[in-house]
């Protein structure tokens, strides 16, 4: 049922909309929406009110169709043109239960029967396949959500899911890929009615922010846990090479003051229990991507601290136009996600700096001159084997296209629509591209951790450098990493590895289904 607080963290939210739980209207809830649904009738009568009695866009000052049936449809099939891959099943559930959750708060003058229609939907797990590409986020994410918003009137396609449908297997194709079918008879197996759209309730629905902002959502559990995953190794690689711990220390963290320093020291220092005295053949100072990782891991973790405001309050918001306050009609622009895009940009710059990171201690643990004498590129038998040398090529690839993905989509935009939409967001542009930034992210997160468990175990061949640490999360990741005492394919070992990593990680409501990391 939905509060009258808002969750307190981007995992509350996550956890509120899974697929689990319901959303259902408060007694306050479902005054809030007949109230504004009695203010917007008596706005009409007394003044022109933009999608209801007028057009859309630039089109606002035409007289809408009397048929507001005909104006909803007309509203959502022309925006029903978005392209590329879909959103996870999961991002397009939060995304509808964002819409939800804002209209119910009674400032945008729906019908209390369409939102009871599409909680309906939602409650029964029926989730629309939504292309991801078209959107400029700027009068809210037209293109994704018309596409929802057809689904949900049973034009279009749903997902089938294993865990929310009847039969063993039956959401999932042979690679364990969620499955498609047409929306009308996914309604139709689940016992729901279509909605029918009317203009007001239709524009609510597509006016908001919700499609860039479930992206970012997830995206912002992910990087949260590739930062946690990041301190997780960093700690092991010190350990394995018997660096000094100092670095990692507390009062080290204390005299600089920022909070996320602290927190990333303590993660890594985890990692070295069971240590000996440090290497006396370590170099004094260890190269940077070690000895600096409290804080550079520490600086993300901060910034994901402020990200997450801006995120939980636009979630919390109502992002439509026009809106109803105090019994008054307003015509504005709340439907422009420039928060949103903003945090998104933040998102890319921080998975960059993880990323980069990784893909440097990874440069670091294949090296013989300063991996502690191990055999380059740690190859059981350099020469006749190459080792780790195809993995990291490949984590190099996957740092540069971070790169390339890292570029501000809010200095990317056009002027369009007649000139109407002259200043937009691109907000879920940049989500979109720090989500394809996260999967090779965790690629690289996993790259390194198969260079640390070759060393582990090369360690124990040549008798270098015992210590007691063992146990825990690198035996249950070493499952997934294949011990290299000659060549072999590494891909899909790198792909198992990653994913496995995420579910150490991340939260299960923010992990992408298989098929990102295969």
């Amino acid at each position: 049922m939905l509060t009258e607080t808002e969750p307190a963290t981007v995992a509350g939210i996550l956890a509120e909309a899974g697929w689990e739980r319901r959303i259902e209207l408060t007694d306050r809830r479902r005054q809030a929406l007949a109230h504004g649904r009695a203010l917007l009738a008596r706005a009409v009568r007394r003044r022109p009110v933009y999608g209801v009695s007028r057009g859309f866009g630039p089109l606002a000052d035409r007289p809408a169709d009397p048929d507001a049936a005909v104006q909803a449809s007309g509203l959502i099939d022309h925006l029903t043109v978005g392209q590329g891959s879909p959103m996870t099943p999961a991002v397009t559930r939060l995304m509808v239960w964002l819409r939800l959750r804002g209209m119910a708060l009674g400032h945008s003058g729906v019908e209390p029967e369409t939102w009871e229609a599409l909680a309906a939907q939602w409650n029964a797990g029926f989730t629309p396949v939504v292309p991801r590409d078209g959107s400029l986020s700027a009068s809210g994410d037209l293109i994704p959500l018309a596409h929802a918003a057809a689904a949900a009137a049973g034009r279009g396609q749903a997902w089938l899911r294993a865990d929310a449908d009847a039969g063993a297997g039956a959401g999932a194709d042979a690679d364990g890929d969620p499955r498609r079918e047409p929306s009308a008879a996914a309604l139709a197996r689940r016992g729901l009615t279509p909605v029918r759209w009317e203009a007001r309730s239709a524009l609510a629905f597509v006016n908001g922010t919700s499609a860039a902002l479930a992206t970012s959502l997830v995206n912002h559990a992910r990087l949260l846990g590739l930062a946690h995953a990041a301190a997780a190794a960093t700690g092991r690689l010190a350990l394995l090479l018997g660096s000094d711990p100092v670095p990692f220390s507390d009062a080290l963290a204390a005299v600089r003051g920022h909070p996320g320093h602290r927190t990333a020291a303590a993660l890594i220092r985890r990692q070295l229990s069971g240590a000996r005295a440090p290497d006396p053949d370590r170099p004094l100072q260890e190269p940077y991507s070690l000895r600096c990782a409290p804080q550079v891991i520490g600086a993300v973790i901060d910034q994901l601290r402020l990200q997450e405001k801006v995120l939980l309050t636009e979630a919390a918001g109502c992002t439509d136009n026009p809106v109803l306050v105090d019994g008054e009609l307003y015509h504005g622009g709340n439907f422009h996600a420039a928060p949103v895009a903003l945090a998104a940009e933040q998102h890319a710059v921080c998975v960059h700096q993880l990323a980069y990171l990784l893909e440097r201690q990874l440069a670091l643990a294949v090296d013989p001159q300063r991996n502690g004498g191990l055999p380059p590129l740690l190859a059981a038998r350099p020469g006749r084997d190459s080792g780790l040398a195809g993995v990291q090529i490949a984590a190099t690839s996957h740092l540069a296209a971070i790169r390339q993905r890292a570029y501000p989509a809010s200095c990317t935009p056009l002027p369009t629509n007649l000139g109407n939409q002259d200043h937009v967001p691109m907000a879920l542009n940049g989500a979109n591209a720090v989500a394809d930034m996260l999967d090779r992210a965790w690629w690289v997160a996993s790259s390194l951790c198969h260079a640390l468990a070759q060393i582990r175990r090369l360690q124990r061949l040549t008798r270098l450098w015992p210590h007691t640490a063992e146990g825990g999360l690198w035996e249950r990741l070493a499952e997934h990493t294949p011990q290299l005492t000659t060549d072999r394919p590494m891909a899909d070992a790198v792909a198992t590895l990653a994913a496995r990593l995420e579910e150490e990680f991340v939260p299960r409501a923010a992990r992408p289904p298989g098929g990102p990391h295969r």
